[in-house]
């Protein structure tokens, strides 16, 4: 597999896309851009962007175009010409894909595949209701039924356990919506072009990773 390939994961939250990107990022050598990575970033360090965003996503609701677009393009616009990337979580609807691809053309690059995991709705419930995220380092943590999250400590740090705002459960049923109401279409755009493998998610992540490297021709 040749490094500088150009791709994007796509798929709802909770279907794994940043465990395969990071997969993807280790045995391909290329830039993982996370949206969602990208937004943190600018809310960590308390940037009026960051907190304009945080509104919207507490809320499980999209960041508005003008924001995202601005953000990721200008991650995108840095990598250099023989490195790729895998975006992950942009874009998000047709007009964020339209920009996407305007901006690549103007450097002669084109998206080599768009990875779509597809995961059954009440999968997705179950598996975004014990998603936690440690205070310390951040690392994520899955919470399986019947455990107590106030007990568990970070695997990695030792670190407290706490579930982000879009993780509870009125905020993952509107993400859920938000998604397959305004980004379910952008699916249609790239498979005019050719270049969208739609993958099952709901198996092991061993096995999505097997189904994605050969959709890539790996």
């Amino acid at each position: 597999m040749a490094q500088g390939l150009r791709l994007v994961l796509f798929g709802p939250p909770g279907a794994g896309k940043g465990t395969q990107a990071q997969l993807l990022r280790d045995r391909l050598k290329i830039t993982h851009i996370s949206s969602g990575d990208l937004f943190r970033h600018h809310l960590g360090q308390g940037t009026p962007l960051g907190l304009r965003a945080k509104e919207y996503m507490n809320k499980g609701e999209l960041v508005p175009d003008e924001i995202t677009i601005d953000i990721i393009l200008d991650k995108v616009m840095s990598v250099a010409d023989g490195d790729g990337f895998i975006l992950d979580g942009f874009p998000r609807n047709p007009h964020q894909a339209e920009a996407l691809e305007k901006a690549l053309a103007g450097k002669s690059w084109i998206l080599n595949k768009v990875v779509h995991i597809e995961v059954s709705e009440p999968e997705l419930l179950r598996r975004l209701g014990g998603r936690y995220v440690c205070r310390g380092c951040q690392s994520p943590h899955s919470i399986g039924e019947g455990e107590d999250a106030a007990t568990k400590k970070c695997d990695q740090c030792g670190g407290e356990l706490y579930q982000r705002d879009d993780d509870g459960p009125e905020a993952v049923k509107k993400r859920i919506q938000v998604y397959n109401d305004e980004t379910m279409p952008v699916l249609g755009f790239y498979r005019k072009r050719g270049v969208l493998a739609d993958i099952s998610g709901d198996n092991t992540v061993d096995e999505v990773n097997k189904q994605v490297m050969a959709a890539l021709g790996a």
